[in-house]
């Protein structure tokens, strides 16, 4: 696993938690219109110096405005209902569950640039385990929202903690952001990592190194 410019190892604290609550619970915004959101479009168009009417532009804010639709989501999702289907015939199976490699495309709240990556989710279950393709889609519902990365490692770490009340849960976060390799500091191939563990995974530093040795490329 590539180590990158920060590395955070702590459980869900009071910094993020008032993003956390306001990303699941506020009241949704009120959205423009599709023709509205195709003029801003149009605007940002003209602003960069080029003229919306041309040939090669003339369909680009409709283009735009369904790339959003898909770009973003993840604001129409529910988290908890991604998790909300369990199955307790484990045959007594309470050890680690690790999915790891999930990869994701997410954009920058600072810049609305993408960030692209993986993410590796581990938890040791209480009782029920959740299909393996519903962590899948758990990072799929917090990535497609402008986010931070530190954001989007505590919220996945808070629903999974929150619905299936693990005994301990650990998410690592490794990903490129273009807002630093293409603008600014222009630091190409540079990884961010962020991590969140709870229960036993921030407890225990004998199961941190389990869940890292597992991230461990095989073969």
């Amino acid at each position: 696993m590539r180590i990158g410019n920060r590395h955070m190892e702590e459980t869900v604290d009071a910094r993020l938690k008032p993003h956390i609550v306001a990303a699941a619970d506020a009241a949704p915004v009120a959205r423009p219109t599709r023709e509205e959101a195709e003029a801003a479009v149009r605007t940002l168009i003209l602003w960069a110096g080029d003229d919306p009417e041309r040939d090669g532009l003339r369909d680009t804010p409709s283009r735009v405005a369904r790339a959003y639709e898909e770009f973003y989501a993840g604001y129409g999702e529910d988290a908890a209902k991604e998790l909300d289907r369990t199955f307790d015939e484990t045959e007594g199976y309470d050890d680690l569950v690790l999915v790891r490699d999930i990869e994701f495309a997410s954009h920058c709240e600072h810049h609305m640039v993408p960030f692209i990556g993986k993410a590796h989710i581990a938890y040791y279950p209480n009782e029920t385990v959740v299909g393996l393709s519903k962590l899948g889609r758990l990072v799929d519902v917090f990535a497609k929202r402008l986010q931070t990365q530190e954001h989007l490692t505590a919220q996945i770490l808070g629903a999974i903690n929150d619905t299936l009340k693990p005994r301990g849960a650990a998410v690592v976060i490794e990903a490129e952001h273009l807002c630093m390799t293409i603008r600014g500091v222009k630091k190409h191939g540079a990884s961010t990592v962020t991590t969140q563990f709870s229960g036993v995974f921030r407890d225990d530093p004998a199961e941190q190194a389990r869940f890292f040795h597992l991230l461990r490329p095989t073969g």
